[in-house]
């Protein structure tokens, strides 16, 4: 039976840990964040926290990737650190809400940015936005490598497009900008400041998200060992110092209040000191969210493919094309539930705050296995011990168990409907259980 192709290296994956966190999210979400915050300090603050929790999870999250270097990343994590049924629930959620809402998400702010540099209608912006799954699925579905060299190109012209961002805030603006928001901020009101840091959070964490996905590539990666926990850190540094930056040339260049209400916080900010700023950001955020999009189809369908391998899920997304050498149908199976949701979908904002809220559940419960395992598998092979162990995974666990608890007393609606989704994981386990047991034979 054909296996999966080890081709992926220690730059490709740090270039899929990177290009993952930098799609839509730091183009998009600083005005929520600066509608919750109000003034330049706490803003800054929350992205610095938002980058120390991105690295104690990579931190703790590369002991994990050393043990288990093998197709499927959390997934796998959390089946052997709690058991069958954790794992899928997880592969449950990624497939119903977590990847498909981003793959959904992503593609619909590509045609927007797209439409704001070729005038389209909401049918072109809807046809364009799945023609962007279809193409990124044919991609995927050749080979991986193939993958992967749209994945370093496109992540290669994000990180120019944002260094261009931050040059220009920081040499063709004025800190005096920046000054001027902080002295006329009304500031939070008492008692509110908690719950304001874990609203902006939902932007924060959902801009930071994706530097796990390195982990989930380990069956096709060289020397999985060494190179995903490598590449898991490099990514969370490299986009911390990213994010700060442009975050602070935003406030260079835009007052906090005008932030708060652009819809285009970087294309209305570029364009104070340059003429076509909008339309040269407009094409760097298309290019960052089509290549973001590509590497979520990459990475996740082989979370699918290890359950479907347990017997756990579809029994066809376990197939491998006889000539590629890909997960094909896991590809595929992706790629039409996301257009399934990109046709009845809500809001952007509603989107990521399901999304995150449910994706943190579950990246909390994975970060408890490294301390798990330090006592019930304490001579298992560990090429990468945690630094800073325990006190990095508790920093991790304490902030996203915070985060967690905050946004479903203040988003109930879109963490419910995670909730319930999670919910449904159950009969749908014990279905396949019974259909993997049924078909065992007795001895």
């Amino acid at each position: 039976m054909p296996t999966l192709r080890r081709d992926l290296t220690l730059y490709g994956l740090t270039m899929v840990a990177i290009g993952s966190c930098i799609g839509s999210g730091i183009f998009v979400t600083p005005a929520q964040i600066a509608g919750h915050l109000l003034s330049p300090t706490p803003i800054l603050t929350v992205w610095v926290l938002g980058g120390l929790i991105a690295l104690t999870g990579a931190l703790t999250f590369a002991e994990l990737g050393s043990m288990f270097p093998e197709a499927g990343g959390v997934y796998v994590y959390l089946k052997e650190g709690y058991g069958d049924f954790a794992g899928f629930l997880y592969g449950w959620a990624y497939f119903t809400v977590i990847n498909s809402g981003s793959l959904a998400a992503l593609s619909i702010a590509f045609a927007y940015y797209i439409s704001f540099l070729i005038p389209l209608g909401a049918t072109g912006q809807l046809v364009l936005a799945v023609g962007a799954i279809v193409v990124i699925t044919v991609v995927n579905v050749f080979r991986v490598k193939v993958a992967e060299l749209f994945t370093n190109v496109f992540t290669g012209l994000k990180l120019l497009g944002i260094a261009a961002v931050i040059l220009i805030g920081l040499f063709l603006g004025s800190a005096g900008t920046l000054t001027a928001s902080e002295a006329a901020s009304p500031g939070l009101p008492e008692g509110t400041a908690l719950s304001a840091f874990g609203l902006a959070l939902i932007g924060v964490l959902w801009s930071y998200g994706g530097w796990q996905h390195a982990s989930y590539l380990s069956g096709e990666a060289r020397d999985a060992q060494r190179t995903v926990p490598r590449a898991m850190i490099l990514g969370a540094m490299i986009v911390t110092i990213v994010y700060v930056l442009t975050n602070l040339s935003y406030l260079f260049l835009l007052p906090v209040v005008e932030m708060a209400t652009s819809d285009r916080v970087a294309a209305d900010a570029v364009s104070r000191v340059l003429p076509y700023g909008g339309s040269l950001i407009a094409a760097i955020i298309a290019i960052s969210t089509f290549g973001t999009a590509m590497i979520y189809m990459m990475s996740a369908p082989r979370i699918y493919f290890a359950m479907a391998g347990d017997g756990v899920f579809f029994a066809k997304l376990a197939e491998v094309h006889p000539v590629y050498r890909t997960p094909v149908y896991a590809v595929l199976a992706q790629s039409v539930w996301a257009v399934v949701l990109l046709l009845f979908w809500g809001t952007f904002e509603a989107v990521i705050t399901y999304v995150t809220f449910t994706d943190w559940i579950f990246f909390t419960l994975a970060a408890f296995v490294v301390v798990l395992f330090r006592y019930t598998r304490k001579e298992a092979l560990r090429p990468y011990r945690t630094f800073g162990y325990p006190f990095t995974p508790i920093v991790f666990m304490t902030i996203t168990t915070l985060f967690v608890l905050n946004t479903l007393v203040a988003k109930p609606l879109e963490s419910g409907a995670g909730l319930l989704l999670l919910a449904l994981g159950f009969p749908v386990y014990r279905y396949f259980v019974g259909k993997r047991e049924g078909e065992t034979p007795s001895e």
